[in-house]
């Protein structure tokens, strides 16, 4: 109806239904008249019938005149507010479609470390209905604290048991903070070469378009896989500083290779580089025990 109005011309439409009904698509004229029935009573259209329910104007000799037709004055008069209206569902649209892919995001990690949980299917099935920005944020909170029962930083899944005796736990612990952020230098090398590491570990190797000839080249490739691995960068940053550069990318390496068996890649890096496994995490003899379980399946 608003397409009808002309510049001078006043607020009032005064094209017949046959005229609206086309232009709008060739819509049924019961439709149109209900809708503008249902627009009068919610007080948007005004209705101005004439005797003979025709729509036109009439001008006296003096220059007033009289309009019968639908004049839209209360609805041009109450734009702000429609518009307020408009942007505030726009935005409430969008946070509900940012809150879902938040939810989304967190069901596929939950999904890929714990299959058999019930609650994916429980949040899969309320993500079917059409959901309120305050439903989305409760079933956000509820996701958040399923994904937080994957681990605790004190208490981190026991899922790969570490070797390491009394002996090596006394040898670490009587080591200076120098010493244990230069361990890669004073054992590693010795004990463990690159071409042992992605031999071994050739599910990290396999990532890498190019040779991985040297710990540089291994490093380089552990900084590009942490952050597929859920583990942020700054977190694989802290753990060089703390362990070493070596030892963070064994990690890296020595982790992606036992895969599943790891429920939560991030928690289990910071147990083991930065948390209470620190001492315990001995890549040396790790990658010792997945060689020998390849040659025996082998």
């Amino acid at each position: 109806m608003l397409s009808f109005l002309k510049p001078g011309h006043g607020e009032t439409v005064f094209a017949s239904n046959d005229s609206i009904c086309q232009r709008v698509g060739g819509i049924d004229e019961r439709t149109l008249r209900r809708h503008i029935n249902r627009f009068v009573e919610l007080g948007f259209i005004k209705r101005n019938d004439s005797s003979n329910r025709k729509r036109y104007r009439v001008r006296s000799s003096s220059g007033e005149c009289i309009s019968y037709g639908l004049s839209l004055t209360p609805l041009l008069q109450r734009a702000s507010e429609l518009i307020a209206i408009a942007h505030e569902m726009e935005n409430n649209r969008r946070d509900r479609i940012f809150v879902r892919k938040q939810i989304l995001t967190k069901l596929a990690h939950l999904e890929e470390h714990d299959p058999s949980n019930t609650f994916i299917n429980h949040a899969r099935r309320a993500l079917r209905r059409k959901l309120s920005l305050t439903e989305y944020h409760a079933l956000l909170a509820d996701t958040d604290k399923e994904c937080q029962t994957l681990y605790t930083p004190d208490n981190p899944p026991e899922t790969v048991e570490l070797p390491a005796n009394d002996g090596q736990t006394v040898r670490h612990q009587s080591m200076s903070e120098e010493e244990k952020k230069d361990l890669d230098s004073n054992t590693g090398n010795e004990a463990l070469k690159p071409d042992l590491l992605t031999s071994v570990c050739d599910q990290a190797a396999s990532f890498s378009t190019e040779r991985l000839r040297d710990w540089l080249d291994i490093e380089n490739h552990a900084r590009t896989l942490a952050p597929m691995m859920g583990i942020h960068p700054e977190t694989f940053e802290k753990a060089k500083n703390a362990v070493g550069a070596q030892k963070a990318s064994c990690a890296i390496f020595i982790m992606l290779q036992l895969g599943q068996r790891i429920r939560d890649f991030g928690a289990y890096f910071h147990s083991i580089t930065l948390g209470q496994r620190q001492d315990q995490f001995d890549p040396v003899a790790l990658i010792k025990r997945l060689s020998k379980t390849a040659m025996q399946t082998a």
